[in-house]
């Protein structure tokens, strides 16, 4: 149950599908009504053509939004209804059984997905990054999940013996845990290493120094600064974990070896992380129990849809 950084990442690339598609089709429907005649069957258009507005110009032909929003379409089109269906069908079943969400469930839900985030800020950059999700599109994602969630679980009871269970046989859920803010510069050998940490020790700036000699580009960027990593992270390599466990604050580390290259890290800060069961957490659980008793999910979005005689009427979408 606990969450992890990489979230939803099957759907991120399908959710911005969604508001580009929204997007074109808005602005399509406006162009449509003060256009008279079809762009051009060749799909070009000359830039400053009023039947078809360009997005983009190359080799002075021009991309329109037309064949752009053909492309999304032919791609993303079908999942894309489906999401909409699905969730229209939440939304229906809601209204009829008077269930809803607030804004401060949604909240609730969206601190404890920022668990082993440095910060609320991190989370949502994390989000935007990884995901592309911005912060109004990942609300409105959570607010279906939750909607979707009450509806599986509606009439199902968990007992506090069952939530008591669950504590006792998942302990490692409530421990403590040690949280480094890490920095890192990867190299290529154990030479180029050493190299490092003598530049350091003389004087250089550890971020100026990533960014100029890390090979790892994405922490690169940022000065080679990881942010806060828990110290069993599945996405840290193991050997930077280790390392860290032994460093004292701006300490910086031997070459440590990784697959197919070496990394200097240097320890920043280090906190630890009291995990302790409140009553949010105890719901969490109990959710999470009544869902494994539940209808799933993708069975219960099926019955919903069946029940509304939901109908895709386009072949080409089905």
């Amino acid at each position: 149950m606990r969450s992890v950084k990489l979230l939803w990442g099957a759907i991120s690339l399908l959710l911005a599908a969604v508001l580009v598609l929204a997007l074109l089709l808005v602005r399509t429907e406006g162009q449509l009504a003060k256009a008279n005649e079809p762009p051009a069957t060749d799909g070009t258009a000359e830039p400053g053509d009023g039947q078809a507005q360009a997005v983009a110009v190359i080799g002075g032909r021009a991309i329109t939004y037309e064949q752009l929003q053909q492309r999304l379409a032919d791609k993303y089109g079908a999942e894309l209804l489906n999401v909409l269906l699905d969730r229209e069908a939440i939304r229906q079943e809601a209204e009829e059984l008077k269930i809803t969400v607030s804004r401060e469930d949604m909240d609730v839900e969206l601190k404890r997905m920022q668990e082993g985030y440095e910060s609320e800020e991190q989370f949502y950059k994390s989000m935007k990054e990884q995901l592309g999700l911005s912060k109004s599109e990942l609300s409105e994602d959570v607010y279906y999940k939750l909607l979707l969630e009450r509806l599986a679980v509606r009439g199902i009871q968990v007992s506090e013996a069952e939530v008591a269970a669950y504590i006792k046989e998942h302990p490692e859920e409530f421990k403590s845990y040690v949280q480094y803010h890490l920095l890192k510069i990867e190299v290529k050998t154990k030479e180029e290493a050493a190299q490092v940490i003598k530049d350091l020790q003389n004087g250089a700036v550890f971020a100026s120094l990533a960014g100029k000699q890390s090979i790892d580009v994405s922490s690169a960027k940022k000065g080679g600064d990881l942010g806060w990593v828990e110290e069993r992270d599945p996405f840290i390599p193991p050997p930077l974990l280790e390392a860290a466990k032994s460093l004292k604050q701006d300490e910086i580390s031997k070459p440590i070896q990784l697959k197919a290259s070496y990394a200097v890290i240097q320890l920043k800060e280090k906190k630890e992380v009291n995990k302790t069961v409140d009553e949010q957490k105890k719901a969490f659980i109990r959710k999470e129990l009544a869902l494994q008793k539940a209808v799933p999910l993708k069975e219960l979005v099926k019955s919903m849809r069946e029940k509304r005689h939901a109908e895709i009427l386009d072949p080409e979408l089905r």
